[in-house]
C-alpha cells in the first residue's frame, strides 16, 4: 500500500471511530436524562419524537410583554 492510501485509510478509520463514539455518548446522555432522578420511564413510550403540537417549541406562540 502506498503512503497516500495508508494515510487515507487511517483518516477514514479515525473519522468513523470518532462518529461512533459521539453517537454512543449522545445516546447514553439522552437515555440518562430522559426521566427525572428516582423515577422510571414508561417502557411503552421510550422514545417520543413528536408531541401533540409539533416537533419543537411551545404549543402557542410566545407573547412579548413590555
Amino acid at each position: 500500500m502506498n503512503t497516500l492510501a495508508s494515510a487515507l485509510y487511517r483518516s477514514v478509520t479515525c473519522g468513523v471511530a470518532a462518529v461512533l463514539i459521539t453517537v454512543l455518548l449522545s445516546v447514553a446522555f439522552l437515555q440518562s436524562t430522559s426521566v427525572a432522578p428516582g423515577t422510571q420511564a414508561d417502557p411503552r413510550h421510550v422514545l417520543a419524537l413528536q408531541s401533540d403540537h409539533g416537533w419543537f417549541g411551545q404549543p402557542e406562540p410566545a407573547v412579548l410583554v413590555d
